[in-house]
């Protein structure tokens, strides 16, 4: 008995050595890159580049969210990029048009921004959601086509170009901290404050970028309505048995519609964002982010079939993609080869979890 209960330890040890790697694999390239950049690359391994790649996976975390939401009950969102874009263009005109910014206060202006934007992405994300849930057209059709509608109408609005956001404070609201640093005072919030001399405000150092902070905030937020809330149980269930979902009684049309409203709500959020890093909104700002988003998520775990992923998984998605990209501007690589090397970890992925699902199994 005891040496039947030894072989099969012993057997099922490789099986647990390798559904560990499965699920940290991601942790494991993460820090292999890391070390990788941090050699050949100068500058990499500092606190300014940590902030920069913090900041720019801002924006792809904010749009992977809703994503992760959509993934997990089986759909997919290919339109988060233009809706993204449009309403970048939305949030610029609303913000320089709509209202006299020399005269509204900065946190009036970018609420302006911010209703105006994520409002034209909630007529996106409803319009996606209704056809999906009501009219059981595939989500694929439905988000290529409103795709194709939010990148018309970014264009239109802003006539084929950038649309300029000059507000005084915006860039620096944008591209600022919220936690300084000083050898003597310690840790400052916001504002280095109007007392301290010049050469006191050479020796601050950002710590926390807010395009960070806002992400780690909602970062937080979804974790916890995932994990946590009834509305996170039922995106599992649909995701995993959509039949089983209604007959247990979920509401599966009306969650699915409040799924995809709440992705094109992030992706919306990310093009405020961008107007607030840019000074300026752009049709095609999200066009390259779309593909970096639904990397994160799949890179991070989730299931193309539903039913799995979590939103520390897509964290780590994105984290990775953002310090792929980085450093390969740091070594002065064409950036082109960055594509490549998002498509290659996507596949890397799928593989590796098709492969730890047939040894589990």
């Amino acid at each position: 008995m005891e040496k039947t209960e030894a072989l099969s330890g012993s057997t099922n040890r490789p099986v647990r050595v390798i559904e560990f790697l499965g699920q940290a694999w991601a942790w494991l390239f993460l820090l292999a890159l890391i070390v990788i950049f941090s050699i050949t690359g100068q500058g990499f391994f500092s606190l300014f580049n940590f902030q920069s790649i913090g900041a720019n996976m801002a924006i792809i975390m904010i749009m992977a969210l809703g994503q992760t939401f959509v993934i997990i009950a089986g759909g997919i969102d290919l339109s988060t990029g233009f809706v993204m874009g449009m309403a970048s263009v939305f949030g610029a005109m609303a913000m320089t048009s709509w209202i006299d910014p020399t005269t509204t206060p900065l946190p009036l202006v970018v609420l302006v921004g911010l209703v105006a934007g994520v409002g034209a992405g909630m007529v996106a994300g409803l319009i996606n959601g209704w056809l999906i849930a009501r009219l059981q057209v595939p989500p694929f059709i439905v988000t290529l086509g409103m795709l194709g509608i939010s990148r018309g109408a970014g264009f239109l609005f802003s006539g084929g170009m950038p649309v300029p956001v000059k507000v005084e404070g915006l860039g620096q609201l944008g591209n600022g901290y919220l936690l300084y640093y000083h050898a003597n005072t310690g840790l400052t919030f916001l504002s280095p404050g109007p007392g301290l001399s010049g050469a006191d405000l050479r020796q601050l150092v950002g710590i926390l970028p807010h395009p960070l902070t806002l992400m780690i905030v909602l970062v937080l937020i979804c974790h916890w309505v995932l994990s946590r809330t009834k509305f996170g149980l039922y995106t599992y269930a649909i995701g995993g048995n959509r039949e089983a979902a209604l007959r247990a009684g979920i509401p599966v049309e009306r969650h699915t519609i409040s799924i995809y409203l709440l992705s094109a709500s992030l992706a919306a959020m990310a093009g405020v964002l961008y107007n607030m890093r840019f000074t300026n909104g752009a049709a095609n700002a999200g066009d390259a982010l779309l593909l970096d988003s639904i990397a994160a998520v799949v890179i991070g775990g989730a299931s193309m079939f539903g039913g799995e992923g979590t939103i520390i998984g897509t964290l780590i998605g994105a984290l990775l993609i953002a310090v792929i990209q980085n450093g390969l501007v740091i070594l002065a690589i064409n950036p082109f080869w960055q594509f490549i090397a998002v498509g290659i970890v996507i596949i890397l992925a799928v593989l590796v979890d098709r492969a730890r699902a047939k040894v589990v199994k």
